[in-house]
């Protein structure tokens, strides 16, 4: 059988590996930020019934510009936005991809602030763009002083900001998102992948007057519907063109769209679960501190804790245990997703015999 080195593969892509945190059939998954309550029934249902009816015409492609799903996401993130302004593909990374291809490539920087979201540097390398991750500040934070000061230096075409920030959970705040944009000319993209679950403010309300700012939202974490892989984006229309002229023809599947317009349509019931979720995150927050742990403030559905002397070790005990949490790449840490309240009981409870 031939080996993957035996290819002709492409130089920058020998001795890579693909992406893709472990998946493993435990009772409590608590590592991807997936949103642990199952969507009900009622939802299912009409999921199913809109489905269904599309199966009918699958001998079909699919509307190419889905201006339907458009509208319903201008109409959900509010803000006066149009369905001109909205972009929407396989999940929020294959809006990653598309914008990295439509404002990257040779010759072209990104970067970011770390730690960070570690998809950014895979997206960048497989679009042959020049990536660099620089570093947070205290308690990894941002101050507009310190991007600005680093965008002047660096001189990127692309600044991503992560906002909540994935591991952190770290917001960024609005003056900071707007410094990035004053710093030079190109490409601001704000990651929202968990917005929902923050009590600040979004970037989408500084949209007006800033045609190089992007703002990319996922169904997959508040809406529980991350098998369905349905990202989405706002911008200026002409960002949305440009994501035009780089995607594939009929990228967004018929089931997808009215899947994705189904659950929008019960968008209340969906995201009904959030305030569970904030309080099952806090409760891991103050949980770990009494276990001498330190939990960073988050507003994501996630937290970051800090004061492991072997993460490894943890993480093999509680999967022993039918637990599964995030290894990540800061000393010390794990990364815990805010799941059901039997889940943090579970799971708050099996780390106090551990670090007894």
């Amino acid at each position: 059988m031939t080996n993957l080195e035996d290819l002709p593969i492409r130089p920058d892509l020998v001795g890579q590996v693909p992406y893709g945190a472990p998946q493993i059939d435990v009772s409590i998954k608590l590592n991807v930020n997936e949103n642990t309550h199952v969507i009900p029934e009622s939802v299912a249902l009409k999921i199913v019934e809109k489905t269904a009816h599309a199966a009918i015409g699958l001998n079909r492609y699919p509307d190419r510009e889905f201006l339907e799903l458009r509208e319903a996401f201008a109409n959900f993130l509010g803000h006066d936005l149009t369905a001109e302004q909205i972009w929407a593909a396989n999940g929020s990374n294959e809006v990653l991809q598309q914008f990295f291809q439509a404002f990257g490539g040779p010759s072209r920087k990104a970067i970011s602030f770390g730690p960070t979201y570690s998809m950014y540097p895979n997206i960048a390398r497989t679009t042959s763009t020049e990536y660099k991750e620089l570093p947070r500040q205290q308690d990894f934070s941002l101050s507009a002083d310190y991007v600005a000061e680093v965008i002047g230096l660096e001189k990127p075409d692309i600044v991503i900001l992560c906002s909540p920030n994935n591991p952190t959970g770290t917001p960024i705040d609005l003056d900071v998102i707007d410094a990035a944009y004053q710093a030079f000319g190109g490409m601001v993209l704000v990651d929202e992948a968990y917005q929902e679950f923050s009590t600040g403010p979004s970037a989408i309300s500084l949209l007006a007057a800033r045609p190089r700012l992007v703002v990319s939202r996922t169904m997959s974490k508040a809406f529980a519907f991350a098998g369905a892989r349905v990202g989405y984006m706002a911008a200026d229309p002409a960002v949305v063109d440009a994501m035009r002229i780089v995607r594939l023809p009929y990228h967004l599947s018929a089931l997808t769209q009215v899947a994705a317009l189904a659950a929008l349509d019960s968008g209340e019931e969906l995201l009904a679960s959030i305030p569970q979720i904030i309080s099952q995150r806090n409760r891991i927050s103050a949980g770990v501190g009494k276990l001498g742990l330190r939990a960073y403030p988050s507003q994501s559905n996630f937290v970051l804790v800090e004061g492991f002397e072997d993460p490894k070790a943890v993480f093999e005990s509680l999967l022993a245990k039918e637990i599964i949490v995030r290894e990540v790449s800061i000393p010390g840490c794990l990364r815990i997703t805010a799941g059901t309240e039997a889940e943090t009981t579970k799971l708050l409870g099996e780390l106090a015999i551990l670090l007894d």
